[in-house]
């Protein structure tokens, strides 16, 4: 009889710990796919490159919005922000989750899971180590019902865990260098809508160091989960909220906006693997639901991608709306070889006014001045127009970068009216509550304008003493700031 038992728990154990897999999200802060696994060479991510020869990497990876709390809102609901009414990004007044839509920390933790969420280790502000990990959703919640605490080793012996780790890099401000590498410098291969310019250059390689810290904070977490034994009994995911923070990239449904890194490793993914279907951040909820042999909310917009036939699909949606004080409805369609966006306030331009830009992206003052003064190429003033098209079409079979807008080309017109027809069918089916605005229960838009303009202000005045310099004043205290006269 005991040797039955004993049988019995041997082949029990194994089974449950194939249905009970751990967890562990890394996520990156506003990161495009910058490194040397991607084809960078001019950074040094041993660590993630690591992690990608040992795992899968994924070539067509996207966030559902260009904002940290839009896209973080849906890829922990598994469902697109506009379906949610979690659309306007940082919202002054956050409220419950409706129902019937629940978070995955709360779903794996009432099956079980113990569930954390930290910054990842080395996290320094203010000079101090920070344990506090990111959440930034948009809608109100208790960090003592969402999650177990923010270390994953407190859990009971044998218990699968869910473990959060949120590194703040590359997110602004970058670290500013105290020197630079010449040879890095000229490396660095700039899409043709940003201008040729020493500050520009120094900007992007700040944020490639940036990118290089992003990596050792990998490494780090990755030792610690082969020094606790468990790595190879885990599937690790590596990838950013959204695409880098540059002016034409975060805030934007861009290629350069939307398209970030996914990297996974662990049981049943194979290494040196490529996966270049189209994948969305809302398709991780939905992928773990269905590891952990849980069942999948009909709710849920994405679809699981770690088991059974990898899921067929033409298009992945993005959606823009309002970011702070930068008001803007855009929506887009992806398919395998084409991006259609649809501007529905073509009176504004692109360089849309952005509080939060103007006051951390050099490359802000520096467009308008160069633009003002001739130093911008005949393509890259067209970014700057007043106003915007209510269609834009790129090709990504000849433009992988999307900068190129052919809507108006002849032989363009069956696949832009094919995905026109997509995006508006999406629009309708899934109940995009874009079209309503902010909800309620936001203060009014004059009291937000009128707090990030203080905000700006704030920040200004502290730096050069004046609330409102031009684009002039901010630029010159840019250069400066980067070592640049």
């Amino acid at each position: 009889m005991i040797l039955r038992l004993l049988l019995t728990a041997m082949l029990v154990l194994p089974l449950q710990a194939a249905i009970q897999p751990n967890f562990v999200w890394i996520i990156a802060d506003d990161m495009s796919p910058d490194i040397g696994a991607y084809g960078l060479k001019q950074v040094s991510t041993p660590n993630l490159d690591r992690l990608a020869t040992e795992g899968r990497r994924y070539t067509r990876a996207y966030a559902t919005a260009p904002v940290c709390s839009a896209s973080r809102s849906a890829f922990i609901l598994g469902c697109y922000q506009t379906t949610t009414g979690l659309h306007p990004h940082d919202v002054e007044n956050p409220q419950p989750l409706p129902a019937p839509y629940k978070h995955l920390p709360g779903l794996l933790r009432e099956a079980g899971w113990f569930v954390t969420n930290t910054a990842a280790p080395g996290t320094m502000r203010s000079g101090k180590a920070i344990k506090k990990g990111k959440t930034h959703y948009n809608f109100a919640h208790d960090p003592a019902e969402m999650f177990d605490g923010d270390d994953w080793r407190k859990r009971k012996p044998g218990q699968p865990f869910f473990a959060q780790f949120q590194i703040t890099e590359p997110h602004r401000p970058f670290p500013i260098p105290e020197s630079y590498d010449e040879s890095k410098l000229r490396a660095i291969k700039l899409p043709p809508n940003y201008p040729d310019h020493p500050l520009v250059r120094r900007d992007w390689y700040a944020y490639q160091r940036s990118v290089e810290i992003v990596d050792q904070r990998v490494g780090v977490i990755l030792d610690q989960l082969k020094a606790e034994g468990v790595l190879d009994d885990t599937i690790v995911m590596f990838f950013a909220d959204h695409g880098r923070p540059m002016p034409w990239g975060k805030q934007w449904l861009s290629v350069e906006g939307l398209q970030v890194p996914l990297i996974m490793r662990g049981p049943q993914i194979e290494a040196k693997g490529v996966e270049e279907h189209l994948v969305s951040l809302i398709d991780l909820a939905p992928s773990m639901l269905k590891l952990a042999d849980l069942p999948v909310p009909a709710w849920m917009e994405g679809k699981p991608i770690l088991s059974g036939d990898f899921p067929e699909r033409d298009v992945l949606f993005a959606a823009r709306d309002r970011c702070g004080d930068a008001m803007d409805r855009v929506r887009a369609v992806i398919s395998r070889e084409a991006w259609l966006v649809r501007n529905f306030k073509t009176d504004l331009s692109r360089l849309n006014w952005s509080g939060y830009k103007e006051a951390s992206y050099p490359g802000m003052a520096l467009l308008r001045v160069l633009n003002e003064t001739g130093g911008l190429d005949t393509f890259q003033t067209r970014w700057l127009q007043p106003t915007r098209p209510e269609i834009e079409f790129y090709d990504l079979k000849t433009d992988t970068l999307g900068l190129h807008d052919v809507s108006q080309h002849p032989d363009q017109v069956a696949s832009v009216a094919h995905l026109r027809v997509a995006l508006d069918a999406w629009i309708q089916s899934s109940g995009d509550r874009g079209a309503d605005g902010d909800p309620p229960s936001e203060p009014s838009m004059a009291t937000i304008l009128q707090d990030k303009r203080l905000d700006y202000q704030r920040t200004w005045k502290a730096r050069l003493k004046k609330a409102e310099p031009t684009d002039a004043e901010r630029l010159v205290w840019w250069m400066k700031s980067y070592g640049l006269d």
